[in-house]
C-alpha cells in the first residue's frame, strides 16, 4: 500500500536546501527532491527545472555522472525565453565537455573544435556584459578566466578575470565566487612559485568551501594543500592528506577527486599546467 501525502513549501526554502544537498555530494537525493515536487505556475516549473539542472551540473563534475544534458534540455523546455541563469548553465556545460574526453581531463586547444572554443569564449563576454548584477558578472569573469586559462592554454590572460571574479563575490558575498577565484589565484600564485601566497589564497577557498557545505570541493582543495607539503618537502604529510582525501572521494561517490588523489598518491601533479598556444 502506498501512502501520498501533500505538503506544502515554501519554492524558496525548498530550492536552497536542494542546492545544499547538492553542495555536501547529496545529488541523488537533491534531485529526487526536486522531482517529487510540483509547482502551479509556469515561472515556478522554469525555476525547477532550472535547479535540476545545476544539481546535474555538480554531479556531472564532482560525481563523474552524464546528467546535464538531460536536465538543461527540460529547462530548456520549461524556460519562458532568455533566462541569463540557464545560459549560464549551458555555458558551463560546454565548457566541462571540452575540458574533459571520455571522462579524461584534456587541457588545452589541441585536438578540439577552433570554431567550438571561440563561441565558448564569445557566449561567456555576452553572459559578461548582459548580467544582471555584479556576481553575476563575477561568475561569467570566472569563466572567461577558466576558458582562456584550460583550453586556449592563455595563462597569463587569465588572472585578470579572476581578480575581476574575486572582487565581486567579495563585494556581494558570495562565498563559492570568492572560493572559486582564489582556487585558481592560487594555481598561478603556485606555478610561479610563490608557495606562501598560494597557501594563503588555498586554505582560504578551503575554509570558504566549508563554510557552504561545499564537501567534494573542500576535498579537491586539499588536494591543492597536498600538493604544497609535497613541494615543500613535506612527503610524509602529502601522502597522509592524499591518502585521506582518496578515501573521503571514494566514500561519497566523488569519483574524479579520488582518481585525482590516486594519481597524486602514485606521483601525479594535479596542478600541471596546459601547454601555452602553439607550443
Amino acid at each position: 500500500m502506498t501512502n501520498t501525502t501533500n505538503t506544502t513549501v515554501e519554492l524558496d526554502e525548498l530550492l536552497a536546501s536542494a542546492r545544499e544537498l547538492s553542495l555536501a555530494g547529496r545529488w541523488e537525493r537533491a534531485l529526487r527532491l526536486l522531482d517529487a515536487t510540483t509547482c502551479d505556475t509556469a515561472g515556478d516549473r522554469a525555476r525547477l527545472a532550472l535547479a535540476a539542472a545545476e544539481v546535474a551540473q555538480q554531479s556531472d563534475w564532482f560525481g563523474g555522472t552524464d546528467l546535464t544534458a538531460g536536465r538543461v534540455e527540460q529547462a530548456e523546455k520549461e524556460s519562458s525565453g532568455a533566462d541569463w541563469e540557464l545560459a549560464f548553465v549551458r555555458l558551463r556545460h560546454t565548457y566541462f565537455r571540452l575540458l574533459r574526453s571520455e571522462g579524461t581531463f584534456r587541457p588545452g586547444p589541441e585536438g578540439k573544435d577552433p570554431e567550438a572554443l571561440a563561441g565558448l569564449r564569445r557566449d561567456a563576454h555576452d553572459l559578461r556584459e548582459k548580467a544582471p548584477d555584479e556576481v553575476r558578472r563575477g561568475w561569467a569573469s570566472m569563466y572567461l578566466g577558466l576558458i582562456a586559462d584550460n583550453l586556449f592554454a592563455e595563462r597569463t590572460a587569465a588572472p585578470a578575470h579572476y581578480e575581476a571574479a574575486l572582487g565581486a563575490g567579495e563585494s556581494g558575498g558570495d562565498d563559492l565566487l570568492v572560493r572559486e577565484a582564489l582556487r585558481h589565484l592560487g594555481d598561478h600564485d603556485h606555478d610561479a612559485g610563490d608557495h606562501e601566497g598560494a597557501l594563503d589564497r588555498w586554505r582560504r577557498a578551503a575554509a570558504l568551501g566549508a563554510r557552504a557545505g561545499m564537501v567534494p570541493g573542500v576535498l579537491s582543495q586539499q588536494l591543492l594543500l597536498a600538493v604544497l607539503a609535497r613541494d615543500t618537502g613535506d612527503e610524509a604529510g602529502a601522502t597522509a592528506l592524499a591518502g585521506e582525501i582518496a578515501r573521503w572521494a571514494g566514500a561519497i561517490g566523488a569519483d574524479p577527486v579520488h582518481a585525482q588523489a590516486a594519481g597524486f598518491l602514485a606521483g601525479a601533479d594535479p596542478t600541471a599546467p596546459p601547454r601555452e598556444s602553439g607550443s
